[in-house]
């Protein structure tokens, strides 16, 4: 599809700072989107829908994948998340650079179904690091936090299939390290 290779995935554990380092890349670059994903999680204080995420229920939700608007999906401790075909598309289609958080399996599907996508691994400085920031953010029960801690030494051996890694050590430093990666992939093309 005409825009591929303004499409960029970045994935890794949960806890290791996407979403802070891709607030970090777009507050200093506007001109990159974000797109926003589906989920059935119910928002947490000071989330708003179509902001950070679109809300739905488990029903709404599977409607929206069978009536193939839904590109990839997973369910991730006990939610299902999903990035919507149009919000992907019509940035692509528009040329405008785009970036996707996604989880590390779904960056695989969107790899497959867009191949001249980017996908990005961001990595922690070290799993302690991670731990530390996922407790630190107040927001999961201690099982909650074991259970993410598992699932991130899951996909941390997944790393070796993307396209580029970055180690979160500063927010400044991983975004920096990002935005240099999409103007070279682009000015390539």
């Amino acid at each position: 599809m005409k825009g591929e290779s303004y499409l960029f995935v970045v994935s890794g554990p949960s806890g290791v700072g996407k979403d802070s380092v891709m607030t970090c890349l777009r507050q200093a670059h506007p001109e990159i989107e974000k797109t926003i994903s589906a989920t059935t999680r119910p928002p947490r204080a000071g989330e708003a829908e179509g902001v950070n995420y679109y809300y739905r229920t488990e029903e709404a939700f599977r409607q929206l994948a069978a009536q193939g608007q839904i590109l990839e999906s997973n369910r991730y401790n006990g939610y299902l998340y999903g990035t919507l075909r149009a919000e992907v598309e019509r940035r692509m289609a528009a040329g405008k650079l785009t970036l996707l958080n996604i989880d590390v399996h779904g960056a695989a599907n969107i790899k497959r179904l867009y191949p001249g996508a980017t996908i990005v691994f961001l990595l922690p400085p070290t799993f302690e690091v991670l731990e530390q920031r996922l407790r630190g953010r107040g927001t999961d029960s201690e099982e909650a936090i074991r259970r993410r801690l598992d699932i991130a030494r899951e996909e941390l051996g997944h790393a070796g299939e993307f396209d580029a890694w970055i180690v979160n050590h500063t927010l400044e430093q991983a975004a920096g390290e990002l935005y240099r990666l999409m103007a070279h992939k682009v000015d390539r093309t």
